[in-house]
């Protein structure tokens, strides 16, 4: 594909990474949040143990965790559908460990204290980010269903610093997304962080 962000200089596909992240809201309450990871070879390929055939894949892994409202991990599964190896699936239960943690400030670090290196899956710890800011996309979606911007920037009760606020460009303080959000005649700067229990960012 050629476009506005590339050259016009000729390419041929090698390899393509496909991450599918999703979140479901289940009828008891929790949250089953998954995600999956492919590796295809556009043209084949020959690995220590085995023949990839063009258009195969290389990987095909999950990771399926249900959470609470709190995002704290109630319950974590992984499978490997398809691994370069024949010993991939073995390290697949070592992702259990990470039941009970929550995801916000420092939770990668704390699992990649679980699972990194020989104690997990590399292709399986990458995608805990995602899977994590998935998870928080999921609740976020059901608390602005609950109360929605356009309800929240007419109220004038002093309003805690959201979490957003800082974390990227679009939301500096001092910028006009912020002033969307966290409306200067409502800006509490005394009260603790609010978005749907979170109070940092998954790091």
């Amino acid at each position: 594909m050629q476009d506005a962000l590339h050259d016009q200089t000729p390419r041929t596909l090698l390899h393509t990474r496909k991450i599918d992240c999703n979140g479901y809201r289940r009828a008891d309450g929790l949250y089953d949040i998954e995600a999956r990871m492919t590796d295809i070879s556009a043209n084949g390929t020959e690995l220590p143990f085995r023949q990839i055939d063009a258009g195969g894949q290389i990987h095909d892994m999950w990771l399926i965790m249900t959470i609470d409202r709190d995002l704290v991990i109630r319950r974590m599964t992984s499978r490997t559908d398809v691994g370069a190896t024949p010993y991939c699936a073995e390290i697949n239960t070592a992702y259990a460990a990470l039941e009970g943690l929550k995801i916000g400030a420092g939770f990668k670090q704390k699992a990649k204290a679980l699972v990194a290196g020989a104690r997990g899956c590399t292709h399986l710890t990458e995608l805990l980010g995602p899977l994590a800011t998935t998870a928080m996309q999921t609740i976020m979606s059901e608390w602005r269903e609950s109360r929605p911007w356009n309800v929240m920037v007419r109220e004038t009760t002093p309003l805690p610093k959201p979490w957003v606020i800082g974390t990227c460009h679009a939301y500096r303080e001092d910028g006009p997304g912020a002033d969307t959000i966290w409306p200067a005649h409502r800006r509490d700067h005394d009260a603790p962080l609010r978005a749907v229990g979170l109070a940092d960012t998954v790091k």
